[in-house]
């Protein structure tokens, strides 16, 4: 229901129209265990996928069924360089831990929370900024309408469709108020759009 409202509402953006002719909109599968995303999204953080692959895999391995929060805080940050992490990716996942012990990371707390109070929860964790955050509502949480403005194939995809030539902040603000009209739908217009741009489909724009 909520895809044939979404393509029905973006359309209506003549050159996001084009993109939604070439690809399908596809939401990622959800995850609701926040906790866990929030760990797996340190570890991959800047890695390939199948370096991200092998050192999450090693990761998991240290601990007998699940990564517990008072589990990876007792371990110490030799061991978990041992599987490929950085100190500083090491510290970043006891600070996850750490504040799921402290603060409500459940869906149920989520639901309670709208898109710009969730991110602000979630970036009170060092390590966890606002697109770490957004990545979360989108692709754990399934929320609709998230616009991640900094993420670079976003910003690339939107330049390339839309024959954009501003830079710095004008840029993002031409950004925003172009996606300011797939509201309330804008994260199933990143959707189509990461696909779109990853795939290297010609834009065929006029």
């Amino acid at each position: 229901m909520h895809l044939n409202l979404a393509k029905n509402h973006l359309v209506r953006d003549k050159r996001l129209a084009l993109v939604l002719d070439m690809v399908p909109i596809v939401p990622p599968p959800t995850n609701e265990d926040v906790y866990y995303v929030l760990l797996k999204s340190i570890v991959e953080q800047q890695l390939s996928v199948q370096s991200a692959a092998a050192i999450w895999k090693r990761f998991l391995a240290l601990f007998p069924y699940y990564p517990h929060s008072n589990e990876i805080l007792n371990t110490e940050p030799e061991v978990l360089r041992s599987v490929g992490l950085s100190y500083q990716k090491a510290g970043y996942l006891k600070n996850i831990a750490q504040f799921s012990l402290e603060n409500d990371l459940s869906k149920r707390y989520f639901e309670t929370l709208d898109d710009h109070d969730a991110i602000k929860h979630m970036s009170q964790i060092k390590g966890v900024g606002k697109w770490t955050s957004e990545m979360i509502l989108m692709f754990s949480l399934g929320r609709p309408n998230i616009f991640p403005v900094d993420d670079l194939v976003i910003r690339n995809a939107m330049i390339k469709l839309y024959g954009l030539k501003s830079q710095k902040k004008v840029l993002i603000n031409e950004l925003n108020e172009i996606a300011d009209q797939w509201s309330p739908y804008r994260s199933y217009a990143c959707y189509a759009l990461w696909d779109w741009y990853e795939k290297k489909l010609p834009p065929h724009i006029d």
